[in-house]
């Protein structure tokens, strides 16, 4: 039976913000070693208690293999925490600036300045790495946080509010569970930051509730995510490559492969190169357990609603395994055929059905692309260099990966962020502590300095000096 979240009240959510404030007050330039101690607690807490979270996030699914989980969270998230630890202290160090020729000898600097409370809401498809993965910069730059995860993993966010109620003071890090109710509640107070990772049509509503308060937001959102395979491709590798990508928790990724532009003609060969991959991927696919299952009922009728009405519209289903319902075990299906107005080509699919789209051209495969919604991610299979620059200026994305999937989320020196509707602002490494901070600029006057000479009364050397700096 499912376990129901317990509603978190409004006067709770208040209070617990105001505590944070005063806790901010309090300390509100934590020094490097104070903030490296709490990344440290919180990698001790992940470590220790890994198979427990892991068992929980299995118990959410109804089937999510344990090394999926390790590889797809803990990884990440102990890379996170690794190079915050690595590079924290010199991410705080204030960044000479220039000043310009005409105000030396003053000096110019940025100093990274905690920005108090952040807000953190999170999704179910990863309930640990997008809760905790924002949680590193948060603490890296010094703030206090509060997070809000998801209903619909319900062991799970009870499992993390309790680990993290017991390493940290509540006006220090807090989790709050709840249902919608709560979620929007949340969204309304006036955090320092809020940062959101869920869909494109609830990112519309955090927004609305957060420009209320002005409180600044991250939108980590969703939307297609195309991927281009060019003409001189390896075929054979992208195909692999593209199904290793959306098989991974099924196909519940923000960041996975929504569609799949293809040279026309070769939509066969996909589909048996395809089948071929997910039967080396999961053998024995009705009892394997490296295969995840959709997280709810409601998800899984969702996906069938999809496939149904493009199938009734005249699109081509090409199962690639046998799905089981009572399991919520969706099998990988492409989709030829599919006509542009159905929900499957207009909505972020969020599991494991993947169209293909065949063209013509590389122009039209970019017509295609630039004539839709930015998307979060966006892959492109190609080795020629002319290929990869056009892609690569002429398009607009969250990410780009070339000759990879999913990947570029790992790379710790990149971003990680949407564009359009598929977001705004970023995260992760160095990119997430100056979200989670602000960069304050600091100008410091020299005491021997040229003010007054362009200060009133105006007169003849005015004119001249202005004469001189409009001159260069």
């Amino acid at each position: 039976m499912k376990q129901e979240a317990p509603a978190a009240p409004s006067g709770t959510l208040d209070a617990l913000l105001a505590a944070q404030r005063d806790a901010c007050q309090r300390e509100p330039y934590p020094p490097w070693e104070t903030r490296a101690r709490h990344l440290r607690t919180l990698n001790e807490l992940l470590l220790e208690n890994r198979d427990a979270l892991a068992n929980a996030i299995n118990t959410d699914f109804g089937q999510r293999a344990k090394a999926e989980v390790m590889l797809a969270e803990f990884v990440l998230l102990k890379q996170e925490i690794d190079a915050a630890l690595a590079h924290g202290r010199r991410w705080m160090k204030p960044q000479r600036r220039r000043t310009g020729k005409w105000l030396r000898p003053a000096r110019a600097k940025v100093v990274p300045q905690p920005l108090g409370v952040v807000g953190i809401v999170s999704p179910w498809n990863y309930p640990l790495l997008l809760a905790a993965g924002p949680l590193v910069g948060a603490l890296a730059a010094g703030n206090r946080a509060m997070l809000k995860v998801s209903e619909l993993t319900p062991r799970t966010s009870a499992l993390l509010e309790a680990l993290i109620g017991g390493a940290f003071a509540r006006d220090h890090v807090a989790v709050v569970n709840g249902d919608a109710s709560v979620g929007a509640a949340f969204a309304a107070l006036p955090f320092d930051h809020l940062l959101f990772t869920g869909s494109t049509r609830v990112g519309r509503d955090v927004m609305l509730a957060a420009a209320a308060n002005l409180t600044p937001v991250t939108l980590e959102l969703g939307g297609k995510s195309p991927a281009i395979v060019g003409g001189r491709a390896r075929f054979d590798y992208a195909v692999d490559s593209l199904i290793a990508g959306k098989t991974l928790n099924a196909g519940q990724t923000c960041i996975a492969p929504d569609y799949v532009l293809l040279p026309r003609g070769s939509e066969n060969a996909f589909i048996a190169r395809a089948r071929r991959r997910v039967a080396q991927l999961y053998p024995d696919f009705a009892h394997n357990r490296d295969y995840t299952s959709i997280v709810s009922e409601r998800h899984y009728a969702r996906l069938v609603r999809l496939a149904d009405e493009a199938r009734d519209a005249g699109a081509q289903l090409h199962p690639l395994a046998d799905s089981d319902a009572a399991a919520r075990r969706f099998a990988p299906t492409l989709v030829t055929n599919a006509p542009a107005h159905v929900a499957l080509m207009q909505e972020e699919i969020f599991g494991p059905l993947l169209p293909l789209v065949p063209y013509d051209t590389l122009d039209d495969a970019l017509r295609y692309v630039n004539a839709r919604p930015r998307p979060l991610a966006l892959y492109l299979y190609a080795d020629d260099s002319a290929t990869v620059e056009r892609v690569t200026r002429e398009t607009v994305a969250g990410g780009m990966a070339i000759n990879e999937t999913l990947m570029h989320v790992a790379c710790e020196g990149l971003p990680f962020g949407g564009v359009g509707a598929s977001g705004m602002g970023a995260y992760h490494g160095y990119d997430g502590f100056v979200t989670f901070s602000q960069m304050k600029p600091v100008f410091v006057q020299s005491r021997f300095n040229a003010r007054n000479l362009v200060a009133p009364p105006y007169g003849r050397l005015f004119d001249a000096l202005v004469s001189a700096m409009m001159k260069f």
